[in-house]
């Protein structure tokens, strides 16, 4: 095979991540040529309503899974947060590749850090996991959504829009993005996103040659990780944009996951762990998320659901 392309949304961090792809194909496989093909998602075309309103589960791949399907693409690159635990028949997400920081940020121009904030202060986020656990921590903070691109976020708190705003640790990075002001917000007080800072690579299961080329990406422990959690999240059935927060820590044979579910107001936080062997980690997310519904998670996730879809 000489050439390839990969599907991948148009925005500035996918395109780094697809191209981050690309770069690590063609060097590994001399000869060979990668292209991409920028291709509009739901997720990306509804910018006025907050995601948890727009509904559905899969709103920045399924337009990509098409790609694949169709043959216009055989692979596409996705940030793993963002993608269904249910895929499309014929379709896999068969490469993890190494896991970049899992953690959230906080970004101000002018305050340090999350309590650093005056009192009152407006905070944008898009993410119902970020806003429950803000109001945690900080119940006095007015939490405002904030949708776009990370880099059109960034430039909505230099321009003065926000007094902080918080995102992913992994897309500063990749983007090289910052503010005068950052702090990290992470485990053990701060839970991401299930899967945050992973990419996965999806492709059709029947194509072993492109599942052969990717290999040398492959990075089990994330792998591993990302299980746990996306187990966690099927056996919760929830989806990205709901107030469900995993982490997992690999220890020798050992996978040690944190789950947190909440309302979005973070009055009703829960907050279990499980562990288990590596090899049955999808099995360690699913027993977590079962403990998670029986010590009210259900109730909590079916209010979150039906006040989102009013």
């Amino acid at each position: 095979m000489k050439k390839l392309t990969i599907a991948t949304r148009g925005s500035a961090l996918a395109l780094w991540q697809a191209n981050h792809i690309k770069d690590c194909l063609e060097a590994e496989h001399p000869g060979l040529t990668v292209e991409l093909l920028k291709i509009k998602t739901k997720g990306d075309k509804i910018l006025d309503v907050p995601l948890a309103k727009v509904g559905g589960k899969g709103l920045f791949v399924k337009e990509i899974e098409e790609a694949l399907l169709d043959g216009r693409a055989q692979l596409a690159v996705h940030s793993m947060k963002d993608v269904p635990t249910e895929l499309p028949d014929g379709l896999e997400v068969g490469i993890i590749p190494e896991r970049e920081a899992p953690t959230d940020s906080l970004l101000s121009v002018k305050y340090d850090g999350l309590k650093g904030l005056p009192q009152g202060a407006v905070v944008g986020t898009s993410s119902l996991r970020r806003q429950s656990q803000l109001a945690t921590l900080r119940p006095d903070l007015n939490i405002e959504s904030l949708r776009g691109n990370l880099d059109t976020r960034v430039k909505k708190l230099l321009s003065g829009d926000f007094d902080a705003i918080v995102v992913a640790t992994a897309g500063l990075n990749r983007l090289q993005l910052s503010a005068p002001k950052q702090e990290v917000l992470g485990p053990p007080e701060f839970l991401p996103a299930v899967a945050q800072g992973a990419l996965g690579i999806e492709f059709h299961t029947d194509n072993t040659q492109v599942r052969d080329m990717l290999a040398f990406l492959d990075h089990l422990p994330t792998k591993r990780q990302v299980m746990a959690e996306r187990g966690f999240l099927t056996g919760l059935d929830g989806g990205c944009q709901v107030p469900i927060a995993a982490w997992s820590v690999i220890d020798g044979d050992t996978v040690k996951l944190t789950g947190f579910v909440a309302d979005v107001d973070g009055s009703r936080p829960i907050r279990l762990e499980e562990e288990g062997h590596v090899d049955n980690a999808w099995d360690v997310g699913m027993a977590l998320a079962r403990k998670v519904l029986d010590a009210g998670g259900k109730a909590i996730l079916d209010e979150v659901y039906a006040r989102e879809s009013a």
